[in-house]
């Protein structure tokens, strides 16, 4: 803003009662400085940051939330999973039926018997020296040698303690799972007999030597056992997520098992 003729600043001096411009040139540029110091301040006042998202809840399970890192982190270590050789790259959806799933599991141990199901760092130890040795995408890195293992490692964007938080849990969910659904569990001498027959022998080629009954039996009964287990726990884990609150806050990640729990997340 600049000072003119006091004619011209009529209007302007009008909202400063008893001063006029005719006073003197000094009164006049004090006028100035004093209406242009708020503009000024407003234009050099410093903006507010634009917020940076560093995560989100995606899910919550009975009360206890999973973040978008925990999928990250879920997607992460499913390369030291057996059982998805040769599957791809774990889905973000798939990542989060297994963290609900787990999550319902683990408050289900910690309301019966946390200790119980609590495994020993050799137990964990054991498990890590099994993946090391034959998990097939270990195998082609050469896990086996300190060398190989942190390679491994830094190729996934794992860390050591990281892979041994994540082999505790699925160790005390194994065990759980085997003293809770295994026990009470009876085959048969006639299941056993009719795995052999219905199941095992069609499996060989003509030709081929064929094991005797006796001698594949306690490998058969431990089959049969592990699908009854398997029967029971799913039955159970179905329940849970009825009797359960869980509400999927992502409509991205929404699945068939997560419209169907229960809570808000089956509205």
């Amino acid at each position: 803003m600049s000072c003119r003729p006091p004619i011209r600043l009529t209007n302007t001096l009008a909202i400063v009662p008893g001063l006029a411009c005719s006073d003197s040139l000094v009164a006049c540029l004090a006028v100035c400085l004093v209406l242009a110091g708020p503009a000024q301040a407003l234009a050099q006042a410093p903006q507010p940051p634009v917020p940076v998202v560093l995560d989100r809840v995606v899910a919550v399970v009975n009360n206890q939330t999973i973040l978008s890192s925990d999928l990250d982190d879920e997607i992460r270590l499913s390369v030291l999973d057996p059982g998805r050789a040769g599957l791809g790259v774990l889905t973000r959806k798939r990542a989060l039926e297994q963290l609900i799933a787990r999550a319902l599991i683990q408050q289900q141990i910690r309301q019966e018997d946390a200790q119980a199901a609590a495994p020993t760092q050799a137990e964990v130890d054991a498990r890590l020296a099994d993946i090391r040795k034959e998990l097939p995408a270990c195998v082609r890195q050469n896990c086996a040698s300190e060398a190989g293992w942190k390679a491994f490692l830094a190729t996934h964007g794992l860390t050591p303690e990281r892979v041994d938080t994540y082999l505790r849990y699925r160790v005390e969910i194994l065990r759980f799972i085997e003293q809770r659904f295994r026990q009470g569990i009876q085959i048969s001498p006639q299941q056993i007999e009719t795995y052999y027959h219905n199941t095992l022998l069609p499996q060989y080629s003509a030709g081929e030597a064929i094991p005797s009954l006796s001698k594949v039996a306690p490998r058969i009964e431990e089959i049969l056992l592990q699908q009854q287990v398997n029967l029971l726990f799913d039955e159970w884990l179905q329940n849970l997520r009825k009797q359960g609150e869980i509400e999927v806050l992502d409509p991205a990640l929404e699945t068939p098992e997560t419209l169907g729990a229960g809570g808000e997340g089956s509205q």
